[in-house]
């Protein structure tokens, strides 16, 4: 059986692990929340570069995972080039705002991207845009916009704070977006847990895309896993930084996994 590890600053990670649970069930999962340091998007390049590293020694060096999924958009900018030269024997994913298949699935090409600051500021994420805007047939535009502290609303499960930010934002993306907006990225992986919330702020002519389908694929294939006969379905182990009770909860609230979680100290 193969073993995959899979961390994020916190709860959000659970969306792409419920795409990978899906895609994979014959893969064993060791689901790491960082939520003692959360939210990731607040925090400089050297810290994040840290606890990106610590996590996936611990994980190396415990559980000998065969594949890592870096399920945290903005680890991934930040962190993930580090981790590849230091673990080059290690398959390792990451995840980053669609920004691609939201621009293949405009009919107006005009693109909303909500994400933390901390990813829209990234390297990473404007080579990415500027790959995408200067290789499209036709003109495609991107209106980027901040949404501090909702990563961390949606972590702490405050649906106040989660619903007046995301009023906040999405009035902000509207200002500066075109009428003709039909697609929106959510940039973060926690923010497929708002999409309720902001699909009834944005209206039903607006297209939410998340990355989880795509993680999960591009993980079987470093794999090297065929579609086929799979071994059952393997609970998956979940750890976390914080208050592990947080992780149980949000696990089985929007996952619907009775998994208890365990307290991580790395």
């Amino acid at each position: 059986m193969k073993t995959v590890g899979v961390f994020d600053s916190g709860v959000g990670g659970l969306s792409v692990l419920r795409a990978l649970l899906a895609e994979l069930p014959g893969v064993r999962f060791i689901y790491v929340a960082d939520s003692a340091y959360a939210p990731y998007g607040e925090r400089t390049v050297s810290e994040i570069t840290d606890r990106s590293e610590r996590i996936t020694a611990w994980l190396r060096g415990t559980h000998h995972i065969d594949a890592l999924v870096v399920a945290c958009n903005t680890a991934t900018a930040l962190a993930i080039d580090s981790l590849r030269a230091t673990h080059p024997d290690l398959p390792i994913v990451g995840v980053e705002p669609a920004l691609k298949p939201a621009a293949l699935m405009s009919h107006t090409r005009h693109v909303g991207v909500l994400a933390t600051r901390g990813t829209l500021d990234s390297q990473r994420f404007a080579r990415l845009r500027t790959q995408l805007e200067s290789a499209a047939l036709s003109p495609v535009h991107f209106i980027c916009q901040p949404c501090d502290g909702l990563a961390d609303a949606i972590e702490r499960h405050d649906l106040r704070t989660q619903q007046s930010l995301c009023e906040r934002y999405v009035a902000a993306l509207r200002e500066h977006a075109p009428g003709d907006m039909d697609t929106v990225v959510l940039g973060c992986t926690h923010y497929p847990f708002a999409a309720d919330v902001l699909t009834q702020l944005l209206g039903p002519a607006v297209t939410l895309v998340d990355t989880g389908i795509a993680v999960a694929r591009r993980t079987r294939d470093v794999l090297g896993m065929s579609i086929g006969v799979v071994p059952p379905a393997t609970p998956p182990v979940l750890l976390s930084t914080g208050d592990p009770a947080k992780l149980s909860q949000a696990a089985s609230r929007w996952l619907d996994l009775q998994t208890r979680a365990e307290q991580l100290l790395v």
